[in-house]
């Protein structure tokens, strides 16, 4: 678990990582908008003021969250 903060997101996160064996629902990522599919690991980001806001990252999409067009 690492704790962070995203200015994205503009305020302080924490990211976990999700093992394959533990992705057990189809999620979708707002970094590209593509589902990741039960077991396939990826990220929890929960925002610490807001964490029913968490949201499911793939790996690649999170460290390259800031070049997301606006309102993606």
């Amino acid at each position: 678990m690492q704790r962070g903060y995203d200015s994205a997101m503009d305020e302080p996160v924490t990211v976990r990582r999700i093992q394959p064996y533990q992705a057990v629902k189809t999620y979708l990522c707002p970094g590209c908008n593509q589902e990741i599919p039960p077991g396939l690991g990826h990220l929890v980001v929960v925002p610490e003021e807001h964490p029913e806001d968490r949201t499911h990252w793939h790996h690649v999409c999170w460290p390259m969250r800031h070049r997301r067009r606006p309102g993606r």
